[in-house]
């Protein structure tokens, strides 16, 4: 891939960010889900690629765009599999909460897993336990092998895991074992981001959320030099068939990072919606100003780019909300 694709596609997801983060708060999810995919096809046509969507919003008849297999960029350069989430807690910019972003994950043609939209246990972790942790393992194994690989005590190892009933177990094992827990609601792309970056001082994320949403994250995970496996949850033989339609026929199957992002290459972009564990959220400063927190990383040189831009909305007339 282009070097150059990884600071267009930021491009992307600012301008999916501005639009939905004006229906912040507005109780408007609908609005805000709308407003960032619109934006962010917009944008794709400027981009010097051949793409094809392998991970969006949904299949041709449930999306109008962003849609699986739908061609976007310019329609020359390299040939890419994308996967896009224009807006990661829909319900999150709607309430007026933390952690919303607009994501994109780039592998070239063949490499992005097509995963089904449907359930997906994961485990990450950031570049000091790579290859030392397994999803099967028992929660108090790993966070001892996280305590040793990080050099923390086990009092000191914190990890993040999604505010759900079906986690209640897990969460009560963590703290019994000793260590920390982070909860977080909706939206767990850049909660399993912030296992791997040392800055965020999250050392494990775990749980089961949305399989769309774990290969993106994988992108990520690659470029950051952390692990990531991941296992399917097909919830009825629907979504059994489902994988086995789309060349999964073993939904039992541990998937490493190399089953989700093949190859030695990914890029992976986000921007803030709404401040959370990865990014600031928009501000806007007031007049025409608005101010943007992005990442950018590309997996084959491990480069990490945090980018903050001013964007005068009056010469960007194509971000601004319709009331």
């Amino acid at each position: 891939m282009d070097r150059e694709l990884a600071l267009e596609i930021v491009r992307v997801t600012e301008a999916a960010a501005v639009s939905s983060a004006q229906w912040l708060g507005r109780g408007k999810k609908i609005e805000a889900d709308d407003a960032a995919t619109t934006s962010m096809r917009t944008m794709f046509d400027s981009v010097h690629c051949r793409g094809t969507v392998v991970i969006g919003e949904g299949e041709l008849d449930e999306a109008p765009m962003l849609y699986i297999g739908e061609e976007v960029g310019d329609g020359e350069g390299p040939e890419v599999d994308i996967a896009v989430d224009p807006l990661e807690g829909t319900n999150i910019v709607a309430s007026g909460r933390a952690n919303a972003v607009a994501v994109i994950a780039i592998g070239d043609r063949g490499t992005l897993l097509h995963a089904p939209d449907m359930y997906m246990e994961k485990i990450t972790v950031g570049p000091e336990a790579a290859g030392s942790v397994r999803l099967d393992d028992p929660i108090e194994t790993t966070i001892d092998i996280i305590a040793k690989t990080n050099n923390k005590r086990v009092r000191d190892v914190t990890v993040i895991i999604q505010d759900r009933e079906r986690h209640q177990k897990l969460i009560d094992r963590v703290r019994a074992k000793g260590a920390r827990v982070k909860l977080f609601g909706d939206g767990d792309v850049g909660a399993s981001i912030a296992a791997a970056l040392p800055r965020t001082g999250i050392d494990l994320f775990l749980g089961t959320g949305g399989a769309p949403e774990g290969v993106i994250s994988a992108a990520a995970i690659k470029a950051l030099g952390g692990d990531m496996q991941a296992r399917l949850v097909p919830s009825d033989v629907e979504e059994e068939e489902r994988c086995i339609a789309m060349g999964i026929t073993d939904t039992s199957k541990v998937l490493q990072l190399s089953d989700l992002v093949k190859g030695d290459d990914a890029i992976f972009a986000a921007t803030g919606v709404s401040s959370g564990e990865l990014l600031d959220g928009v501000r806007f400063l007031g007049g025409d100003l608005a101010e943007t927190d992005s990442i950018v990383m590309r997996a084959k040189t491990r480069t990490v780019r945090y980018i903050r831009a001013h964007h005068h909305l009056d010469y960007k007339p194509h971000l601004l909300a319709e009331e």
